[in-house]
């Protein structure tokens, strides 16, 4: 595929992101582009919330793992659904009954505000790492199959991704989003199906030969009950992916800011409850991809790459054509900035409400110092993906993904303390804790061969870090009563 005709391909497709932004955002307030004046429809925020869920990351290294770890994903997958029904029936009732913008506030009305923005600066620090390593996956996209070929430094192919982004965002904000990310599923999932359907005609299966193919192969197997040891036990891989979905989505001000939109509390938890179920059909069909796409390189004799997640693009744009080439590109491109441009206005309205006191403050100021916040973490963004690109890009991308699992520990303890306890806690002692779980949970994690007998932390890391924080502040509510 030329270069020109990557570059035609994107900027049509930007081109479009703009004009729905330019349509949504008439008459923009702030608190449009905080909570789209709480008049969104919630079948539209669920479907758009497939492809913020996602990432470029999830679209690449899913089907790629495949060859690894066969379904074993899909035990996560199944635990995130019994994670949406907490969020559904637990954390969805708080924050409409109390009329949230940001979710964060919930812990100063519940303990104070030094756990307010404890609680917040966690979300901030993971929120920023995290989008900003999909933006690098993006931008290393674009500059191998565009840049590179004009010789444009890889900092010039950051900024305009995120450029980009600060575009069709600044003014319309989470009321933009909504629609654009509608957009950007409908892209992100007929990339996944046509690429599914042209490996089976390039394997002339049909449909039941193709399942009949992939569920016969050694790379289905779904459930692990062998190993207790093993991060691909089911209990570890289940109730994991259980916390990852409460935490990652119901204590993520990105993914609830979204639900928040919603016109009432029914709406928004028929939002989740769909969402929670096409997540399990369009994760299958990733992991059908990638068994796919390893039995296509078998039955080819094609040398699989060192680095598996270079698999998928490298069969894409040299093996199944022009159109699976463009679906690809599309696909990793709607799939990164579906969940980096809801990132985007997240980190900037919890900027806004929980460090900036936005409340009492008139149209004019906030118009003016959301516009600065916005940018700011534009800028952020780029500094973060630059310092990746000089430390090392590959190594750092897993240590990203590894360190969510520790930032939303302290929030979940945070907010597991102030809706199962009645107890209270105030002041510095807070923030400390929240620091020191995960350092001692990454000091298990690392040992835990050692000293448990070769077991090996999964994505229990992440209910650990938890239980340490809880702990924690169970030891200061003790501590503050005795005190008083």
């Amino acid at each position: 595929m030329s270069p020109s005709l990557v570059l035609f391909i994107l900027l049509t497709y930007f081109a479009i992101l703009i004009a729905i932004s330019v349509v949504t955002s008439k008459g923009a307030t702030s608190d449009t582009f905080f909570t789209a004046n709480r008049q969104s429809p919630w079948y539209l925020v669920a479907y758009g919330m497939i492809g913020a869920s996602l990432s470029g990351v999830t679209f690449i290294s899913v089907p790629a793992n495949v060859g690894n770890t066969a379904f074993s994903y899909f035990q996560v997958v199944l635990g995130y659904v019994l994670g949406y029904w907490v969020i559904i029936g637990v954390l969805m009732p708080l924050y409409y009954r109390l009329n949230l913008i940001s979710i964060y506030s919930y812990l100063e009305d519940r303990f104070d505000r030094v756990s307010y923005k404890t609680g917040s600066f966690f979300f901030l620090l993971s929120r920023s790492m995290g989008s900003s390593l999909r933006l690098f996956l993006a931008a290393s996209v674009l500059q191998l199959f565009l840049f590179d070929a004009w010789d444009i430094p890889f900092v010039v192919t950051v900024a305009i991704t995120i450029f980009f982004i600060w575009i069709y965002t600044f003014k319309g904000g989470i009321k933009t989003i909504v629609w654009t990310d509608t957009f950007q599923t409908t892209f992100l999932i007929l990339a996944v199906v046509i690429s599914v359907v042209l490996i089976a005609q390039r394997l002339d299966l049909s449909f039941v030969g193709l399942l009949t193919r992939v569920f016969e192969s050694d790379y289905s197997q779904i459930f692990f009950f062998d190993d207790p040891k093993s991060t691909l036990f089911f209990p570890k891989q289940f109730f994991g992916g259980a916390f990852i979905a409460i935490t990652m989505t119901g204590m993520d001000q990105d993914l609830m800011q979204k639900n928040l939109t919603c016109r009432n509390l029914g709406d928004a938890q028929k939002n989740m409850f769909w969402l929670s179920s096409t997540l399990v059909v369009v994760n299958l069909l990733f992991l059908i991809l990638g068994a796919l796409l390893y039995i296509y390189s078998t039955e080819f004799s094609i040398p699989l790459p060192t680095i598996s997640d270079e698999l998928f693009p490298m069969l894409a744009f040299n093996e199944f054509g022009l159109l699976a080439a463009v679906l690809f590109l599309l696909g990793i491109t709607a799939s990164t900035y579906a969940s980096s441009d809801s990132a985007l206005a997240a980190l900037t309205t919890s900027f806004c409400i929980d460090f900036l006191d936005f409340k009492n403050k008139p149209e004019v100021v906030k118009q003016k110092q959301k516009n600065m916040v916005h940018v700011g973490f534009s800028v952020l963004f780029l500094i973060i993906i630059l310092i990746f690109k000089e430390i090392n890009e590959r190594s750092l991308i897993d240590a990203v993904l590894m360190i969510a699992g520790y930032t939303y520990g302290p929030l979940l303890g945070l907010f597991a303390f102030g809706v199962f306890s009645k107890r209270k806690v105030k002041g510095n002692w807070v923030p400390i804790v929240c620091l020191l779980s995960p350092i001692i949970c990454y000091l298990l994690v690392l040992n835990a061969p050692t000293w448990f007998n070769g077991y090996k932390v999964g994505y229990e890391n992440l209910i650990i870090n938890g239980l340490l924080t809880y702990f924690g502040l169970f030891l200061i509510s003790i501590k503050e009563k005795t005190a008083q």
